[in-house]
């Protein structure tokens, strides 16, 4: 229980280093929020004018006086009212959050599933052509920069040969259509998978060879058994734990990689979201947007600790023995 308490502390205060660095960052950042909240009216207010709008939205306090408004308000559940949208920011991220969660779980379910296998079959087949194949390939897809794959697909698929839909979601008056959502998600998706899916099978691959070189397997093939049966049955349950690590630690990466996807095909998600906030200086939806991506990275992290310690019962034993150590020497 006191190893429970302590990960959760460590996350609020986490969550709260954040808020204060993105709340001094943004508001530091050059660019005018009235702009956002007020439009083409905000170029042509007089000095009086601009001091009572700066007072309506709370921007004519010093930095630290705005951050405990808002963290007074924000530990009540109100975040404040979306400058651009003239709505409650947890409002407007709720209608967006579903189609990133489509959007990112899809990608990353696939990638996970599909990097292991991918590994699997090149740590089967290593040193084969299949094996030289596909790594070199792997590597050449892995270095193009998402956003340049985005726009080939975009090109390629919804530009030329108008098989898929190029941006958006859904078509207009198809919300609920899931046959359509589909079809939206599958270029967005194969840009997300293919630019981190080599990475994480060459890991793969790279620690089931590690495996192949210890005693046991040696053990296991005097036995008579096969090299895919030893690498299913033995290596891989040994290396799970370090690849759910992996995923977990990497998980930042894929959430920014699906962010810059969402922005290249008009994805109405959380990262066209971010871009639109960060570029409008909409503080009160940034600072939601960058707690909420900051939190799901971090619970990530703990999500990660706890399968490995399900998966594999001596991280558990290890941590017991040095709480206790720790125990001991205080």
């Amino acid at each position: 229980m006191p190893a429970l308490w302590k990960k959760i502390l460590s996350f609020l205060l986490s969550l709260f280093l954040l808020s204060v660095i993105v709340f001094y960052a943004a508001r530091l950042a050059p660019g005018d929020p009235l702009v956002s909240y007020y439009g083409e009216r905000a170029e042509k207010m007089t000095p009086q004018e601009r001091e009572w709008a700066e007072e309506k939205l709370g921007l004519d306090a010093p930095l630290y006086v705005q951050y405990i408004r808002w963290f007074l308000r924000a530990l009540k559940g109100d975040f404040g009212v979306s400058y651009k949208y003239k709505t409650a920011v947890t409002a407007v991220i709720g209608e967006r959050v579903g189609n990133t969660l489509r959007l990112g779980g899809t990608a990353f379910v696939l990638l996970a599933a599909g990097a292991l296998a991918l590994g699997l079959l090149c740590a089967r087949l290593a040193g084969r052509w299949p094996d030289r194949l596909l790594c070199q390939v792997g590597t050449a897809i892995s270095v193009i920069p998402e956003f340049w794959l985005s726009l080939v697909l975009i090109l390629a698929f919804a530009v030329g040969l108008r098989w898929l839909p190029g941006s958006g979601a859904y078509c207009v008056g198809n919300r609920e259509d899931a046959a359509d959502r589909l079809m939206h998600l599958v270029l967005p998706v194969t840009a997300a998978v293919a630019g981190h899916l080599w990475y994480y099978a060459f890991l793969v691959r790279n620690r089931l060879l590690e495996e192949v070189r210890c005693e046991y397997v040696l053990l296991a093939r005097a036995k008579g058994l096969g090299r895919g049966t030893v690498l299913c049955r033995h290596c891989l349950p040994n290396m799970l734990p370090s690849y759910v690590s992996v995923l977990a630690v990497g998980l930042p990466h894929i959430l920014g990689g699906t962010y810059v996807i969402e922005v290249v095909f008009s994805y109405p998600g959380l990262g066209s979201l971010a871009y639109e906030s960060a570029r409008y200086k909409d503080y009160n939806l940034l600072m939601l947007l960058c707690l909420l991506s900051g939190a799901i990275t971090m619970l990530g992290g703990l999500l990660a600790q706890a399968v490995n310690e399900r998966i594999d019962p001596r991280i558990r034993e290890t941590d017991r023995i040095l709480g206790s150590e720790g125990k001991g020497h205080g």
